[in-house]
């Protein structure tokens, strides 16, 4: 039990429809429904989202600064990518009926459903699960910013990311421009290839080998 709820209130609440708990919906096979304590308030430290994909749909590269997050899968299949802050490898898991994917509270992951029909429970340890998107990142950091950052031309970066649109969540949208190609024929390192991925090259860990690497102390 929690402190602050009052267990004799009349608006103490025990069960929930998360039918009725929209998150996103980008079509009738592609949404998440969300729970958390704004919806059912006596949740202590846990919280779900409900994912509905179809092939090749993408749940967008993002983190949850708040809680680890654990995807259960209940019909379908899906490839869960988790970056791993400390190795530079990217993982990438394929989970079917009945198998879970844990990710680290923070970490950069994303999902991909490679059938039709995927249903996915994604279960958080915090009573509402926060998040901070790709889509938002590369929307709302400066265009300048990002070009002398990374080195890059600020026009080239500005026409890259104008199709993006905010807070996505579910890619690629309807109004994606692109001839609807099959993903798992021109991407398939995204759909059939399943072996973990280094993010870094050689050379990166050449010059800054793992008990060598150079941290910036900005206090």
């Amino acid at each position: 039990m929690v402190s602050y709820m009052d267990y004799n209130s009349p608006s103490t609440q025990y069960t929930f429809d998360v039918n009725k708990s929209p998150l996103f919906k980008k079509d009738n096979n592609n949404y998440i429904n969300v729970l958390g304590v704004q919806q059912l308030n006596t949740l202590e430290n846990v919280s779900l989202l409900d994912i509905f994909l179809s092939a090749n749909n993408f749940v967008e590269p993002h983190y949850h600064q708040n809680a680890a997050e654990l995807v259960y899968c209940i019909t379908g299949a899906a490839i869960v990518s988790i970056l791993n802050p400390f190795t530079k490898q990217l993982l990438n898991y394929t989970i079917t009926p009945g198998q879970v994917a844990n990710v680290p509270q923070g970490w950069w992951h994303y999902e991909v459903a490679t059938v039709d029909e995927t249903h996915l429970l994604a279960i958080f340890d915090a009573p509402t699960p926060e998040v901070i998107l790709g889509s938002d990142i590369l929307k709302f950091t400066p265009a300048n910013v990002m070009s002398h950052t990374y080195c890059i031309d600020e026009n080239q970066w500005k026409k890259a990311v104008a199709p993006v649109k905010p807070t996505t969540y579910i890619g690629p949208p309807n109004t994606c421009n692109r001839a609807h190609d099959n993903t798992s024929q021109h991407h398939p390192r995204y759909i059939n290839h399943y072996d973990n991925q280094r993010y870094a090259t050689e050379a990166y860990y050449q010059q800054y080998p793992p008990h060598q690497q150079h941290y910036i102390d900005y206090s």
